[in-house]
């Protein structure tokens, strides 16, 4: 059966080892103005401004977005929201970011065939696409291109989800969802913004 077409960015499923996932997140700060929209769901990075923005391939991550929080500055109402719609005026806009190192996630990956169990242990780097702008989700995938050099990610393994879970040589494989660590963490490097 092939696998659905449906990224949704990296959702996280648990923590390498036997480490509990409590989903603990920790809150950034995002520019006021910044035009970058964000969502539920894309990798981020931090930026030399002490703030965060979408992550693109080949950037070291920080975590993933999972909402955020600010003041309208138009209604001046407090609004929390699974994605930042870019260019918000406010001071106050806090983002919650996953950001364990350790985190597991889950990411469906942009190959278009020949998707097999080989590519758990490979590195991809993201494939960025803008989010659904009316649900708030990432539509972010993980390259079909996997090596043992360094990227992005690090494949641990394939998704028990039996909509997504098709290995092999043909097109069924075409969209697998695959289980992955951050493997350029910003958190796990000692070079800073």
């Amino acid at each position: 059966m092939a696998n659905k077409d449906a990224p949704f960015g990296l959702k996280p499923v648990g923590s390498v080892g036997s480490a509990i996932q409590n989903g603990g997140q920790t809150q950034y700060s995002i520019a006021s103005g910044a035009t970058t929209a964000i969502y539920m769901g894309d990798p981020v990075k931090m930026l030399n401004t002490g703030t965060i923005t979408a992550a693109a391939a080949g950037d070291t991550i920080l975590g993933v977005f999972n909402g955020c929080f600010y003041t309208d500055p138009t209604s001046s109402k407090p609004t929390f929201s699974n994605k930042y719609p870019g260019s918000i005026s406010a001071s106050d806009i806090v983002a919650s970011v996953i950001d364990d190192p350790d985190a597991i996630f889950e990411v469906q990956s942009a190959a278009t065939s020949g998707v097999q169990q080989t590519v758990v242990g490979n590195n991809a780097d993201i494939v960025y696409t803008a989010g659904n702008a009316q649900s708030g989700v990432s539509k972010v995938e993980i390259s079909g291109t996997t090596a043992a050099t360094s990227a992005q990610l690090r494949i641990v393994g394939v998704s028990s989800d039996p909509s997504n879970n098709t290995l092999g040589t043909g097109s069924d494989s075409a969209n697998v969802n695959l289980l992955v660590k951050i493997n350029e963490h910003f958190y796990a490097t000692t070079v800073g913004v």
